[in-house]
């Protein structure tokens, strides 16, 4: 019998200056959003995927 997940909390928390160095440019510390970003789009789309094959 599969379970189902009604209900997804995430917490998070900011802290604003903590190991950051801001560059010239004023982007400092987003240069590894992009690979958290795709590792969550792959992860997403398993997840998709393996509800389709349900």
């Amino acid at each position: 019998m599969p379970v189902e997940i009604r209900e997804l909390i995430i917490r998070t928390t900011v802290v604003n200056g903590a190991g950051q160095s801001s560059g010239a440019n004023g982007q400092g510390g987003y240069e590894g959003n992009d690979t958290i970003i795709a590792a969550c789009v792959d992860q997403v789309l398993k997840i998709l995927e393996r509800k389709r094959e349900r």
